[in-house]
């Protein structure tokens, strides 16, 4: 019998109360906007993404500076151990994140788009078992289901406070805490690994694909050519999301490609029936498709090479270039700086950012032998793999861990009611 067994036997063998959040605590949404008002007292404000990326919340995440009167910096102090939780969203499944004050932060306040869980300091309850059971399976069912809203969902204050929970003595809280939070420094650990192999990969990515200065044509085996002259960019068309299907011709929404896929594929998400498919401009082996619309600088060009021997289905708002290169090197190309720069200097659009196939054929690509492309695909595949693979490497056994952490949260935080 573990330690959290011996626990409940000894202090609650009989079941668990179960409390309603209102009755440990206050919830209050009574926070600032960000507007900058002359003569108002400058102080630094925590925000909706502080909560969403934050599990703790200490002095040095707040970054973002605004004003606020006096009555407002006394109303919204932000003290150690306050929970704070974000509302509302535009989905259902990033209401109720949380974050815990580690410490007391003064000279601060809390934006009006999240809400301030401060509890009863008579209450035997420590804020981490709080924050922790927002996570919970149960708890998030219960938030689903009292959310309200058509295009923004949330729970007011009083909603919140109706919200029932397994209400443990504070030893089985403490060593639930525990637990827990080894689960997280670990996949924390994992997770900073990761980033740190990330920079690497995109460091030796960078270096083995710098060569000569793009106004020297030709030297050392290397000669660069714009995308016009050594292939051809052919418009997709006609494909929307609603057109998918269960099985059929494969195909590749342009929106898929920078949430969905990485450099390259040799499998599609989605299907369209073959009498659509007969309409449709399609990607041959070897192709790279790119998508030419996003949302920002980053995303838009976004490329991923299809290596399937079955040509596939592509929207419109895509490319698909067709050549008789390497096709991996050249999809890693265009994920380096020289590329970066060349579309930001050419996108056009707020709102919506868009790189035109003019521009695209006039960018310049430095091209060794083949046999000097492949060496170089080798050394990238094996970074690749091993910072992007959901199969093997950092990301399959942080995708375990956080499986395992979950099962664990789950398991820990469910409890039989007292009678």
């Amino acid at each position: 019998m573990n330690k959290i067994e011996k626990l409940i036997a000894e202090l609650c063998p009989n079941g668990v109360e179960f409390k309603k959040l209102g009755e440990l605590g206050e919830f209050e949404n009574i926070g600032v906007d960000k507007k900058i008002v002359e003569g108002q007292k400058s102080v630094m404000l925590l925000n909706f993404m502080d909560i969403m990326h934050n599990k703790h919340i200490t002095k040095e995440i707040l970054s973002m500076e605004v004003t606020a009167s006096d009555s407002k910096i006394v109303k919204c102090d932000i003290k150690k151990f306050d929970i704070f939780i974000t509302p509302s969203s535009e989905t259902r499944d990033e209401i109720g994140f949380t974050a815990v004050i580690d410490e007391d932060i003064p000279n601060s306040v809390y934006s009006y788009h999240i809400m301030r869980y401060r509890l009863y300091e008579k209450n035997n309850v420590t804020p981490y078992y709080i924050s922790y059971l927002f996570e919970s399976e149960d708890l998030r069912k219960k938030i689903f289901k009292a959310s309200k809203g058509l295009t923004r969902f949330g729970l007011s204050a009083k909603d919140f406070a109706k919200l029932e929970i397994p209400f443990p003595p504070l030893p089985i809280q403490q060593e639930i805490v525990n637990i827990l939070d080894k689960f997280t420094e670990l996949e924390a650990e994992l997770e900073a690994e990761l980033e740190a192999r990330k920079k690497q990969y995109e460091h030796y990515r960078n270096a083995l694909l710098k060569f000569t200065p793009p106004h020297l044509t030709y030297i050392n085996n290397i000669i660069y050519k714009t995308m016009g002259e050594i292939g051809v960019l052919i418009r997709g068309n006609g494909l929307q999301k609603k057109d998918f299907t269960e099985s059929g011709v494969g195909c590749i929404h342009y929106g898929q490609i920078y949430t969905y896929y990485g450099t390259f594929t040799d499998k599609t998400k989605s299907f369209v029936s073959e009498k659509l498919a007969k309409k449709l401009k399609k990607a041959s082996h070897n192709d790279l498709i790119i998508a030419t619309v996003s949302e920002n600088v980053e995303d838009v060009c976004k490329t991923v090479a299809w290596l399937g021997k079955e040509d596939i289905c592509v929207s419109g708002d895509t490319l698909i270039f067709k050549h008789n290169e390497n096709p991996k090197y050249l999809a890693y190309y265009l994920q380096t700086p020289m590329f970066f720069d060349y579309k930001k200097q050419n996108a056009t659009g707020t709102k919506v950012i868009r790189v035109h196939g003019d521009k695209l054929r006039k960018f310049k690509i430095p091209i060794p032998p083949l046999a000097e492309q492949t060496r170089i695909v080798a050394i990238l595949d094996k970074f690749d793999k091993l910072v992007n693979d959901i199969s093997e490497g950092l990301p399959a056994e942080i995708k375990m861990r956080r499986q395992q952490y979950e099962y664990y949260r789950n398991k820990l935080l469910t409890f039989k009611e007292t009678a």
